[in-house]
């Protein structure tokens, strides 16, 4: 299944102007934090382009908050690649700073962390530029749904761990992946980029819940199908084609094809929720500056299908021939080159 797979979506997003600019601070910062700790692991990193990522999903960000946003992108894939095949044990330090990680956003800005790795500390410095200036109500939306993130993040590695990674039905893998895709708080950071917040009641809405839920949907089952190589190269059963081929007694080919099926089919119903977003808003009797807010909510949930799908595209993080020493740790089921989950 090649990374080029293409996909008919029915809007385009803009990229940001300050992509350059962020760029170069964020990949300084990457090595001064210590998130990276290897010319091999810098490299790897820069592969990804995950300033184009950030810049795509959040375009309308100021040149600084941009590179807040960057920072922040690198913490949640640099950890995604920490479990350690050959180590078994070491789910417990991924769930030991995994822990960490959501509380951070439930304490004081500017709290030290009390469980230290790079990761973690980077994380606390950069919960506290990222929360600035959003409500309470905002800060506990986006923490629990980072919260549920982590904790899927954990449930994967501890069913890896056990050697049950291939265990799950489509049905299930479909539900846990909307949890492990980690876009709900990636959407409400798209709040954050542009200084706004969602009305309360349109959140609460079955019509935004669901819309949201959906995007989560299109989202985790498109990665799947354009970093289908690079998981199996590393043994990942994590991956809807794997489990449509073990459930359907498919082939390869016959699995992708039906992972694509699907994927149309999520991105079909968003549509529909999305035209009767405008009816949602004279049901809730919304005022004009909180329609406002709404359509910028809506564009956000865009941004995000859109701009991870371009991304995804051209990353070097999901090339299928690859010949470096990521590729080669990979193949040894470590997930990363680097270990930033202990302190030098």
């Amino acid at each position: 299944m090649p990374q080029d797979v293409t996909f008919d979506l029915p809007f385009s997003t803009p990229v940001s102007p300050h992509l350059e600019y962020a760029r170069e601070r964020h990949l300084r910062w990457v090595r001064d934090r210590g998130l990276v700790r290897s010319d091999a692991g810098f490299e790897e990193y820069c592969s990804w382009d995950l300033p184009q990522a950030a810049a795509r999903t959040y375009p309308y960000a100021s040149a600084e908050d941009m590179t807040v946003l960057m920072n922040w992108f690198s913490l949640a894939f640099l950890f995604d690649d920490q479990f350690d095949a050959g180590r078994p044990d070491r789910a417990d330090r991924v769930t030991e700073v995994a822990r960490e990680l959501i509380v951070t956003p439930l304490r004081p800005a500017d709290t030290p962390p009390r469980v230290v790795c790079p990761i973690t500390q980077a994380w606390a410095e950069v919960w506290a530029q990222l929360s600035r200036g959003m409500s309470l109500t905002w800060q506990t939306r986006f923490a629990a749904s980072w919260g549920r993130f982590l904790t899927a993040h954990c449930e994967e590695v501890d069913l890896a761990a056990a050697g049950l990674e291939g265990t799950l039905t489509v049905k299930e893998y479909a539900q846990f992946r909307r949890r492990t895709v980690g876009i709900h708080h990636s959407i409400d950071a798209g709040e954050r980029s542009r200084g706004f917040e969602v009305p309360a009641q349109v959140q609460a809405h079955p019509v935004m819940e669901r819309m949201r839920d959906l995007a989560a949907d299109v989202i985790g089952f498109m990665n799947d199908i354009h970093s289908f190589e690079r998981e199996r190269r590393r043994g990942d059963g994590h991956n809807l084609i794997a489990v449509l081929r073990r459930e359907l007694g498919c082939s390869w080919e016959e699995a992708a094809a039906e992972a694509y099926r699907m994927t149309a089919a999520c991105l079909v119903e968003y549509l529909e929720l999305e035209a009767r977003v405008p009816e949602m808003c004279d049901e809730l009797g919304l005022s004009e500056d909180e329609r406002r807010r709404t359509s910028m909510g809506v564009e956000a949930v865009q941004h995000w299908i859109n701009g991870n799908y371009e991304w995804a595209l051209v990353t070097g993080r999901y090339a299928a021939d690859k010949d470096t020493p990521a590729a080669a740790a990979e193949r040894a089921g470590r997930g990363s080159v680097d270990d930033l989950l202990s302190v030098n």
